[in-house]
C-alpha cells in the first residue's frame, strides 16, 4: 500500500516530488433519516491551495506524526501510520472534533479537545498533547478510502493525499472552523454538496467532486466501509486525455469511482 510509483502509468513521465497529506471524511447519522451527513470545511479565499473551496478536513503530514507512528503504529507499513495520525491531528486542529482520539474508552470531553486545539494552533506538538491529556489514538477507527497524487503536468502544488473515512454514529458533534485556513464548517449529505456546487452555491475541486460522487453511492457508513474494505487502495494518478471535443482530466478505472473524467475547462483543480 505504501509503494510510490516513479512514473505516471498513462504518460510515462517521471513524477514530481509530492508533499504527503491526509484527510478524513467524517460520517454522522442524519437525525432526519436522510443519507449520512459528512463534515466539510470551506477554505479561506486567501489560501494558496483550493482557495474558497469546500473540502474535507485534513492537511500535511509533519515530522511529529512520523515520530508518533514509529512509537504507536509499528505494525503499519511505512508512512501509513503517520498519515492516519496526521488525519486525526488536522481534523482536531481545523474543526475541534476529536475523531480517533480516546480517553478512558470514550471520546474526550469538549473542553479538553478545545484546549488541545488551541494548543495545536499555538504551536504545540500533538505528541505532547497526548501525554498532557492522557489520550490514546485509535488508528483502526479510520478506514483507508483512497490515495490521490496528480502528476506535475497538472498542478503546481503536488500533494500525495491519503483519504480516510470515519464514523461518528449519532453523536451530536459541534465542530467549528479554525478561522485561519478555513472560514466555515458544515454537515451535509454527499449528493447535497454536489447539488449545491452545481447550483453555484459553493466550490469543490476535482478530487473532492469525484470522492463525493463515490460517497453518494452509500446510504450508511457500514456500506461505505464494506466497499472501502473491498477496494484495495492504490494511488490514483490523474492524467489529461485529448478527445475530439477537447481535453479531459481523467482517472483510471478500478479505484471505486463512478465518474472517471471531466472536461478540463470545468474541472477545478486547486
Amino acid at each position: 500500500m505504501d509503494a510510490i510509483p516513479m512514473h505516471d502509468p498513462e504518460t510515462g513521465e517521471k513524477l514530481s516530488a509530492a508533499t504527503p497529506a491526509a484527510t478524513v471524511v467524517i460520517f454522522r447519522t442524519d437525525p432526519a433519516g436522510g443519507p449520512p451527513l459528512l463534515c466539510m470545511v470551506e477554505r479561506s479565499a486567501k489560501m494558496a491551495f483550493a482557495p474558497g473551496a469546500a473540502v474535507f478536513p485534513g492537511g500535511r503530514v509533519d515530522p511529529d506524526d512520523h515520530a508518533l507512528a514509529e512509537r504507536l503504529a509499528p505494525d503499519l507499513n511505512g508512512s501509513e501510520g503517520a498519515a492516519r495520525i496526521a488525519a486525526i491531528r488536522e481534523t482536531l486542529e481545523e474543526t475541534g472534533l476529536a475523531i480517533g482520539i480516546v480517553r478512558d474508552g470514550a471520546r474526550p470531553p469538549k473542553h479538553e479537545s478545545d484546549a488541545a486545539r488551541d494548543a495545536l494552533n499555538g504551536g504545540a506538538l500533538f505528541s505532547e498533547l497526548l501525554t498532557r491529556f492522557g489520550w490514546s489514538l485509535d488508528l483502526a477507527s479510520i478506514t483507508p478510502w483512497s490515495r490521490w497524487r496528480p502528476p506535475g503536468s497538472l498542478e503546481t502544488r503536488i500533494f500525495d493525499t491519503r483519504f480516510y473515512i470515519a464514523d461518528a454514529g449519532d453523536a451530536e458533534l459541534r465542530g467549528v472552523a479554525d478561522q485561519t485556513e478555513n472560514t466555515s464548517l458544515f454537515w451535509a449529505g454527499a449528493q447535497t454538496v454536489l447539488d449545491r456546487a452545481d447550483a453555484g452555491a459553493l466550490t469543490i475541486i476535482f478530487p473532492t467532486r469525484r470522492n463525493l460522487e463515490r460517497l453518494a453511492l452509500f446510504g450508511d457508513f457500514a456500506s461505505a466501509k464494506a466497499h472501502a474494505d473491498g477496494v484495495p487502495v492504490r494511488m490514483v494518478l490523474t492524467y489529461v486525455e485529448e478527445r475530439a471535443d477537447g481535453k479531459y482530466i481523467c482517472l483510471p478505472d478500478g479505484h471505486g469511482y463512478p465518474v472517471l473524467d471531466e472536461p478540463i475547462e470545468r474541472a477545478l483543480r486547486g
